[in-house]
């Protein structure tokens, strides 16, 4: 097992960064895609869900590509996405660190687990 949990850890919480950074990057675009994708749907709880979804399909390729372990992508992408969908329907009020240190956490022990087995 070595560090690689760490490792999985470490470019989950760098795609989640690169994912902030291509979100303000590219905001007038995403805003005119949610709004399709809430007009397709009706409910602004099925578009959250959406965006949360191609979020953490975002994550899979990223971690797909940088550990060549289609397996890794998916894990990292679904333990990823589970966290985001429990803190934000739950509503936390976290700070940028503590949000940050939740995910590092979870995504952290879950893949220790996983890759003790």
């Amino acid at each position: 097992m070595n560090l690689l949990w760490f490792y999985i850890a470490i470019v989950i919480a760098c795609s989640d960064i690169l994912h902030g950074v291509i979100w303000h990057t590219f905001s007038d675009f995403y805003i005119i895609f949610g709004e399709m994708i809430y007009n397709i749907v009706k409910s602004s709880f099925v578009a959250w869900i959406i965006h949360e979804v191609i979020e953490a399909i975002f994550h899979v390729i990223i971690l797909t590509l940088v550990f060549q372990s289609p397996t890794i992508g998916i894990l990292a992408g679904t333990i990823h996405l589970i966290i985001d969908l429990y803190h934000n329907f739950f509503d936390l009020d976290l700070t940028g660190l503590q949000h940050r240190a939740l995910h590092f956490t979870l995504e952290s022990l879950f893949f220790m687990v996983v890759l003790a087995l």
